[in-house]
């Protein structure tokens, strides 16, 4: 967790930056030897090797032995759900109904979370946050950069996805409904049509409804469904929907998605792919730590995430999980993608942040090493131009 010296230090505003790497992984093209990263107010400059890119006058410099773009967690619930495990930090789930897109995550994000410092000082620059897979659609989801004191400061996409999930993780417990695949899916579609329409009602007294409104914005394909399903056959409902409802689909989770490949590439739906040391049982009974290198393989759009955990200290951390996919077949410079540039390309916001290139966001991670090796620190992390940790992690 953070220093006392950590959280009392504010972000070092560096107006001109220049960040030189042993290695500098661009993500737009090939890795850079003796590179060299130009940042001018928040945005980055020039990248190129040393020999080509001249670091002028004034500008502060960063070294490290390896550069790669601020690391994204395509899915995770920090900055809703606390390290400390109490009722008092726990706001990732609602769970007095079983459908309530309406539920904003940026009306519970809590920028100054333990947990959103604890990422951030590994690399981790960006977060698609939001209400967890524990209701069958539990509200909406958020992209944040992981600083700032305010949500409003720290927000990219206020409103992102709208968040549901099928099999086990959308039925509610204690005999209450859904208590069954079938209910929950009758229930989706029920509600979905309505939102159909609530949308083709444009009466000027129409009454307002938050709820009907949010799905609303799914089915114009304004907001991506994204949809928690593990097993196969839930895999293949949420595919069914999307096609009834010509909905923007995005999958996360998918235990079993080696099962159904050909479906899922013949689909064109991307995966936020369950953390890869999730553990196994019940619905991820079935997971691999191969998935990604299959996903990969087979040329279908996914990214790794740290996802939801039940117990303290309450998230994984991405850097990590990409580097056991890295291991089991994925490579470096694919597991890479996965928490960089390819988590953009799926949450849409590939024109800021991925990639280290003119004109984007200069959000930058140091490191004295390989990311993905044991040993490795991360020993600077830059957010937007600004150098927010200095501390070797």
């Amino acid at each position: 967790m953070r220093t006392l010296a950590a959280l009392l230090l504010p972000a070092l505003a560096c107006a001109q930056l220049a960040i030189r790497g042993g290695v500098v992984h661009t993500m737009a093209g090939p890795a850079i030897r003796d590179g060299v990263v130009l940042v001018r107010d928040g945005k980055i400059e020039r990248v190129g090797p040393a020999s080509q890119v001249r670091i002028p006058t004034g500008y502060s410099t960063l070294n490290a032995e390896v550069v790669t773009p601020g690391l994204i967690d395509a899915r995770t619930v920090i900055g809703l759900t606390g390290y400390l495990n109490q009722p008092h930090d726990q706001e990732q789930v609602e769970r007095s109904a079983a459908i309530q897109p309406e539920l904003r995550a940026i009306d519970a994000y809590n920028p100054r979370e333990t947990l959103v410092g604890f990422v951030r000082e590994l690399g981790v620059t960006t977060i698609h946050t939001g209400h967890g897979p524990l209701a069958l659609v539990s509200g909406q989801t958020m992209i944040a950069k992981t600083r700032g004191n305010s949500p409003e400061k720290a927000v990219i996409a206020p409103e992102a996805m709208v968040a549901a999930a099928l099999g086990d993780a959308g039925k509610a417990e204690s005999c209450k409904s859904p208590g069954t695949r079938a209910k929950a899916v009758a229930l989706l579609r029920a509600e979905l049509i309505k939102a159909r329409e609530y949308a083709a009602n444009t009466k000027p007294d129409r009454p307002r409804d938050l709820r009907l409104e949010t799905l609303a914005k799914v089915l114009s394909r304004e907001r991506p469904l994204l949809i928690h399903a593990n097993r196969a056959y839930d895999i293949l409902t949420a595919l069914r929907l999307a096609r009834e409802f010509n909905f923007k689909l995005v999958l996360d989770g998918a235990a079993e998605a080696r099962q159904v490949i050909d479906a899922l590439k013949s689909s064109g739906v991307p995966v936020i792919l369950h953390p890869t040391m999730q553990r196994t049982g019940g619905e991820t009974a079935n997971l691999s730590r191969e998935t990604a290198a299959t996903l990969d393989k087979a040329g279908i759009a996914f990214a790794i995430q740290s996802g939801f955990e039940s117990y303290v200290p309450k998230t994984r951390v991405v850097l990590f999980e990409a580097a056991q996919a890295a291991a089991n077949g994925l490579g470096m410079e694919g597991a890479l993608r996965a928490v960089t540039i390819g988590a953009a390309r799926i949450l849409g916001i590939d024109r800021r942040v991925g990639s280290l290139e003119p004109g984007k966001d200069a959000d930058v991670a140091l490191y004295d090493g390989d990311p993905f090796e044991y040993a490795t620190h991360c020993t600077a992390v830059v957010i937007d131009g600004e150098i927010v940790s200095r501390d070797r992690r």
